[in-house]
């Protein structure tokens, strides 16, 4: 079974929601980085989620809302963020608004991630969005717990990356 399959499978895909975003970003020219727990599959051993979170350059974002409506997704804006859904699948996209994240997009580089070629932000930029998420009190604790075994999961593979932890993540991290 491939990764695509498999992610198609999971999320229940009678439509392959990832190529359409994809050839969505491509055929608006929307310049876009993945960041979230995709990200970290990118980087380590794959946990499945259905979210897939990217950040677009904001000058791009309403063209590509625009076009995910006339193609069929159901759009959803909130206060940081738009999420898009189609019919035939479960796995959901979180456009980030937040400006923070728009750096991280000229870091990014192609990697593949469950069989799809994509733009995925930076290592250090992964864990600097999982450090933010995991720093929201606003989120509910079972996504902050999701974003900490994040955290961790890099860190584990990639021990440098503890340098950039602040100290209270640093005990928590070692403390597990």
């Amino acid at each position: 079974m491939t990764g695509k399959t498999f992610i198609n499978s999971v999320a229940n895909g009678k439509e392959d929601v990832i190529a359409v975003l994809l050839k969505l970003l491509n055929d608006t020219g929307a310049d876009y980085c993945v960041i979230g727990g995709l990200a970290v599959n990118a980087y380590v051993e794959p946990v499945v989620s259905l979210d897939l979170d990217i950040v677009v350059v904001l000058s791009d974002v309403e063209l590509l809302y625009a076009v995910a409506l006339a193609k069929g997704l159901k759009v959803e804006r909130y206060p940081y963020s738009v999420n898009m859904t189609m019919a035939g699948s479960d796995l959901r996209i979180q456009v980030q608004l937040d400006e923070r994240y728009q750096g991280f997009i000229q870091r990014a580089s192609v990697r593949s991630v469950l069989g799809y070629e994509m733009k995925v932000a930076a290592m250090e930029d992964v864990l600097q969005g999982k450090l933010w998420a995991y720093q929201d009190v606003t989120r509910r604790r079972s996504k902050r717990q999701k974003d900490l075994a994040d955290i961790m999961r890099l860190v584990e593979s990639y021990a440098f990356l503890q340098s950039l932890l602040p100290a209270a993540i640093q005990k928590e991290v070692e403390q597990v």
